[in-house]
């Protein structure tokens, strides 16, 4: 049956309102760099494409942001969460921050953190909502199934989305890095899974200031995690308390014997929401699962007692966004 030009219109429409670009190419299978204008910088970000995304129907995306000093290469290799996007069919985007060289040592304006974004007042958060409306020009995207996460200053800059981008961010999982914006509410319900080691030597899990950035004098003020996270749950209307719902050790005679993860959920929450704390000891500021024994002196003990990448996705594909709001 062939369609007038009111039940195109019409038809595009609808899958414009189930928040999917109905003209899109898709992308290649593989690693994209994709260089794009905002706020008067060339930004850039990388976007792993999983074999289905050559079947050109709308995706979900996972955001990926790097830590302070760091930029989208190295959590691309560290974070090793392009595996799972090729076998679970979603798009893996490692966005890079700014800094005074285009490729390294960049940050993230978190909001008390972290360096140059910081001291230039870059909008990370624009950036963000820009970078996924070029995406969505050269990939079908599932809006309503966009999720961030990242490591220690982009862990903060996931927590930032969920208080500035609620409407256009589902979940939010960060890693060794806790909320350091000040105040602000979320329009929505936004379900976290934080994931935080008690012996992290960077980002403080009792809060603080931490160490200075290494060959700098650079330190950070981190908040505490349990607080931080506890908060967000009153917020979103949780119970007070939470239940364990796992712990695990490390097997004996292994070098992550002194390892423990202990899950902490406080559900259900306000419209469905959930907040998730996973909680370690003997691991250092790291990803789990992640690239092992990388940077030991700097990070501390690696750890693949919690496969992180499988956790937070396993706990993104419960949320979606009921309908989009419009970018800020």
């Amino acid at each position: 049956m062939k369609l007038g030009a009111t039940g195109l219109a019409l038809a595009a429409l609808y899958v414009a309102s189930q928040g999917v670009n109905p003209v899109a190419a898709a992308l290649a299978p593989g690693d994209h760099r994709i260089a794009l204008q905002h706020g008067g910088r060339q930004r850039s970000y990388i976007v792993h494409a999983p074999p289905a995304a050559g079947e050109g129907r709308p995706l979900s995306v996972v955001l990926n942001f790097h830590g302070g000093g760091g930029n989208a290469e190295n959590q691309q290799k560290y974070s090793r969460m392009d595996m799972l996007a090729d076998a679970e069919g979603f798009l893996a985007v490692y966005p890079d921050g700014t800094g005074r060289m285009p490729d390294r040592l960049l940050t993230w304006n978190a909001g008390t953190c972290c360096a140059y974004s910081v001291i230039n007042r870059v909008d990370d958060v624009d950036f963000t909502l820009a970078l996924l409306a070029d995406l969505e020009g050269r990939q079908p995207v599932d809006r309503r199934r966009v999720y961030a996460t990242g490591l220690s200053n982009g862990a903060m800059m996931a927590w930032r989305l969920a208080v500035e981008a609620a409407g256009q961010i589902a979940a939010i999982a960060p890693v060794a890095g806790a909320r350091v914006l000040q105040g602000g509410t979320p329009r929505r319900p936004v379900s976290v899974m934080h994931f935080h080691s008690v012996d992290d030597p960077r980002a403080l899990y009792a809060g603080g200031l931490g160490p200075p950035f290494p060959m700098t004098t650079s330190q950070v003020f981190h908040s505490a995690v349990e607080p931080t996270v506890r908060d967000w749950a009153a917020t979103m209307g949780c119970p007070a308390d939470a239940r364990v719902t796992a712990l695990l050790k490390g097997q004996a005679g292994s070098k992550e014997a002194s390892h423990t993860a202990t899950r902490y959920e406080w559900a259900p929450c306000r419209e469905g929401s959930e907040v998730v704390l996973w909680k370690f000891t003997g691991t250092g500021h790291v990803w789990p699962g992640g690239l092992q024994d990388y940077l030991p002196r700097l990070l501390g003990p690696s750890t693949a007692l919690v496969d992180a990448n499988l956790e937070m996705w396993r706990f993104f594909q419960r949320f979606q966004l009921d309908a989009l709001s419009r970018p800020r």
